[in-house]
């Protein structure tokens, strides 16, 4: 049988692939990438972004002439043929996007808002819970600074930073805290809460809405084509076992 392959001094033929390939767990990655080809086959582009497409190519893969690109695609196995393809994966991929999900975008955005709000708030946390008590009270009643406290009691990472985390995503925090702090107004003071081993005391500082600039478009498109991703892996793959490629291959 024709070898297909030589790595080091192994000659692999077509027999040996399919079952290194699972064995290497390289076939799911092989099954999303052809799933990715035949949605963005009917994707169109126009010769400039084609140009453009392959330009950024060579200079991400730091291919700067004939030479270059042609030590790599013998390296790599890509045929000529296949490098227009190659190079226009990624535009195609973005066009697929904004062309299937591009007008549920907003609904989405609202969707995944409470999420994607940001949030600053301070934190700080003992195992203590008379102490916890005594730093709530001091802090209500003003007779010490929040930051001060915080630098001086505060167990974790924070007591370097004054207490202060953020600004971070609400869906960053513990779901305790980002609980509290959805339905809150910044100044908001909490009386001390258990959090596993840790008594906590937050207090929110501001919150920032999120908005649908082209920076969280882009995050959310691309969060709904890998949830259509993984759908289609889960609906539309079969992997077989080596016992039963053997047994179809026998059989006809």
């Amino acid at each position: 049988m024709e070898h297909i392959l030589t790595i080091n001094s192994r000659q692999i033929d077509q027999n040996e692939l399919l079952p290194l390939l699972g064995q290497y767990l390289m076939l799911p990655q092989l099954a999303k990438e052809v799933i990715i080809a035949d949605a963005t086959k009917v994707v169109e582009c126009t010769e400039e972004e084609k140009q453009v497409a392959r330009e950024r190519f060579l200079e991400e893969n730091q291919l700067k002439n004939d030479t270059e690109l042609q030590q790599w695609l013998n390296r790599t196995g890509v045929g000529p043929e296949q490098l227009q393809e190659l190079t226009l994966r990624k535009l195609k991929v973005e066009k697929f996007k904004e062309q299937t999900w591009g007008d549920q975008l907003e609904i989405y955005f609202m969707k995944r808002k409470r999420d994607l709000d940001q949030v600053v708030y301070s934190l700080i946390r003992t195992k203590k819970p008379g102490l916890a008590q005594e730093i709530y009270f001091r802090i209500l009643e003003g007779e010490s600074d929040f930051k001060e406290l915080a630098s001086k009691y505060s167990e974790g990472v924070e007591a370097q930073t004054q207490g202060i985390i953020g600004p971070v995503e609400l869906s960053s925090p513990h779901p305790q805290i980002a609980q509290a702090l959805v339905n809150s107004q910044p100044g908001k003071l909490f009386e001390p809460m258990r959090i596993g081993e840790w008594i906590v005391i937050i207090r929110l500082e501001n919150i920032i809405p999120a908005r649908l600039d082209k920076s969280t478009a882009r995050r959310l498109l691309d969060e709904l084509f890998q949830q259509w991703l993984k759908e289609q892996m889960t609906n539309n793959v079969s992997f077989f076992s080596n016992e039963q490629v053997n047994k179809t291959e026998i059989e006809h």
